[in-house]
């Protein structure tokens, strides 16, 4: 679910109920919706007609055309087929929207946190597996900002550059 944010699903869910409730009103409104549920028997002789887009049927197409599927229920009128059109492009634009943000999630690389402040940075292990050695030019201002702080970690972050003066202090920028 992560391709997609926490409100965008809900007015996904929103438009899925909406689309199937207005699909089930129109249908009842339309006149072309209403058919001769048996062919044979002349209309006159009926005593009333039959509409394919129940509530449930209605909710079932949609549903069926958010899994990309078809079904029997096929929209006869030209209001019904324009929400029905309206919807399945919908429907294709959000699947694809999915699928590409879907791949886009599972290709980054997801990067652990190592550290979060000087603290933590100042207080790792020396052996610890994702050990992060840090420094600064010699002779610039960074140097001279450890060199002369009066803060307890800036001085144990001084210590160890001292300490490892050879690998961690740089030349120039672009060491």
């Amino acid at each position: 679910m992560s391709p997609f944010s926490n409100d965008l699903w809900r007015a996904l869910i929103a438009a899925y109920v909406g689309v199937s409730i207005l699909m089930y009103i129109i249908a009842r409104i339309s006149p072309k919706e209403w058919t001769n549920p048996y062919p044979c028997v002349d209309e006159s002789e009926l005593e009333e007609l039959e509409n394919q887009f129940s509530l449930n049927n209605s909710f079932w197409f949609v549903t069926g055309s958010i899994m990309q599927q078809g079904s029997e229920l096929a929209p006869i009128s030209t209001s019904t087929r324009m929400l029905a059109s309206v919807w399945w492009f919908f429907i294709l634009i959000i699947v694809s929207s999915y699928t590409a943000n879907l791949a886009a999630f599972l290709t980054i690389e997801q990067n652990e946190e190592i550290f979060s402040d000087v603290t933590e940075l100042a207080n790792q292990r020396a052996d610890a597996p994702n050990f992060v050695k840090y420094g600064a030019k010699a002779g610039g201002a960074t140097e001279g900002f450890f060199k002369a702080s009066n803060h307890t970690m800036y001085q144990k972050m001084w210590h160890y550059m001292q300490e490892n003066y050879d690998d961690v202090m740089m030349k120039s920028n672009k060491d």
